[in-house]
């Protein structure tokens, strides 16, 4: 394949604007857009903050989600990420110049989201192509979706359960 990616990790070369962002949480991977001097613009759930880290796993339950500009660092908290312009192989990206203004564009606004369908890799594929692909979803395919979703149950659960006895 033509996979076009970077890792990072600690000071390396700064990602170009219009870069797709892969950041690996465990069990799945957050995706966001580097749009120039340390920020990026991605899709977030309610429970998806800023150096969530692996606590994010519970935004699989959401089915709201904001557009926020965050710095990279602060999103990827601890966890590793890497450049990854996956689909320039198959498809052109559009000017940056118009992946820029839509993506700012969009920041604050609230949308619709689904792990399955319109998550944050979609987000930000369709700001960078103009068509949304998620390649994870399609791996991981609805039985592991189901999992997921069970296993964040679960962990909701059990925080639920531990904040209630801290009370």
């Amino acid at each position: 394949t033509s996979e076009s990616f970077t890792w990072l990790s600690l000071p390396q070369e700064e990602p170009n604007p219009g870069d797709l962002i892969e950041i690996f949480r465990i069990g799945y991977q957050h995706w966001a857009l580097y749009v120039g001097n340390g920020y990026v613009i991605h899709l977030a759930p309610p429970s998806e903050y800023a150096g969530a880290g692996s606590s994010s796993i519970m935004s699989v339950l959401s089915d709201r989600a904001v557009v926020k500009k965050d710095r990279l660092w602060d999103v990827a908290g601890g966890d590793r990420y890497r450049v990854n312009n996956k689909y320039d192989g198959r498809c052109s990206p559009l000017p940056v110049s118009k992946i820029l203004m839509e993506a700012e564009f969009l920041v604050g606004q609230k949308m619709r989201y689904s792990v399955t369908s319109e998550n944050c890799e979609h987000f930000v594929t369709k700001l960078r192509y103009g068509q949304p692909k998620c390649d994870q979803v399609r791996a991981v395919g609805i039985m592991g979706v189901g999992a997921l979703v069970a296993v964040a149950t679960f962990i909701g659960a059990l925080l639920s359960d531990n904040k209630q006895e801290d009370e």
